[in-house]
């Protein structure tokens, strides 16, 4: 009996986690699709995922967390635009990262965009919305302050 009962936690408590777990998109072509189709918002984390200690701390304190994993679910599509020191990428990842910290002018990590975006006639458009980063007080902080932003536009 207590097998049985064990094993019905595990299972339950690895569903629990499995259904807490974000998509994010590295591919920004396909984060586009998913952003027209449900109406949501492009989140765009600007990080340096293996080295960026502000990068870590954010995902830690904020970004793996059930209140973030809620709001993001319900609010936006979320796109991981890495700069990792060690980690491979492939070109084509290196080059479209590269070409989107140019065109929002990110200079430092982590830098968090909110924008909408439209393909228009082959060229991409970007509505910028407003950008964040690393927010000391945890989820439900850093949360206001990303409703502040993505509500102005609504």
């Amino acid at each position: 009996m207590k097998k049985l009962v064990f094993t019905l936690l595990l299972v339950l408590g690895s569903l629990t986690i499995q259904a807490q777990e974000l998509t994010w998109h590295t591919d920004m072509n396909e984060a586009m699709k998913v952003s027209k189709k449900t109406k949501k918002p492009l989140f765009l984390f600007f990080t340096g995922s293996d080295w960026c200690g502000w990068c870590m701390r954010l995902q830690k304190e904020v970004f793996n967390t059930p209140e973030f994993t809620k709001w993001a679910k319900e609010n936006v599509v979320l796109v991981e635009l890495d700069f990792p020191r060690k980690t491979p990428q492939t070109p084509e990842v290196v080059k479209q990262n590269q070409e989107l910290q140019q065109t929002f002018a990110v200079q430092g990590y982590p830098t968090v965009w909110f924008v909408n975006a439209a393909n228009k006639e082959g060229k991409v458009n970007f509505e910028q919305l407003g950008k964040s980063g690393y927010v000391a007080g945890g989820p439900s902080v850093w949360i206001d302050g990303a409703n502040q932003i993505i509500k102005k536009k609504s």
